[in-house]
């Protein structure tokens, strides 16, 4: 629900306008580039690696990935840059500065 400056109720937003509300306050232009980096993951990362490296969160600081042994957080972390690099250009994001690869249980 939104509310207005005196915290007044003023009903259902619709989901889109608060997509692009939160991916604006991550530097993105809209929620379009969020959608298309889940949308083109197998793309970005290639079909042999996405069923084990799944992205969790992305903003202007970080990429943040899972993965489901730790022998993909070593590949995912050679790959860096290039990662970073393609995730801005496939997904349209600005690329994010740096890569944090989490280790699923």
């Amino acid at each position: 629900m939104s509310h207005d400056p005196n915290g007044h109720d003023r009903g259902p937003r619709p989901l889109e306008s608060s997509l692009d509300a939160v991916s604006r306050s991550l530097g993105m232009s809209d929620s379009m580039g969020l959608g298309r980096l889940f949308a083109r993951w197998n793309e970005i990362v290639g079909p042999a690696m996405a069923p084990h490296v799944q992205p969790i969160r992305v903003d202007r600081d970080a990429l943040v990935v899972s993965v489901d042994h730790p022998a993909w957080a070593t590949q995912v972390r050679h790959l860096g840059d290039d990662l970073l690099d393609r995730v801005s250009e496939e997904a349209g994001v600005p690329r994010p500065l740096r890569l944090e690869v989490r280790i699923r249980r």
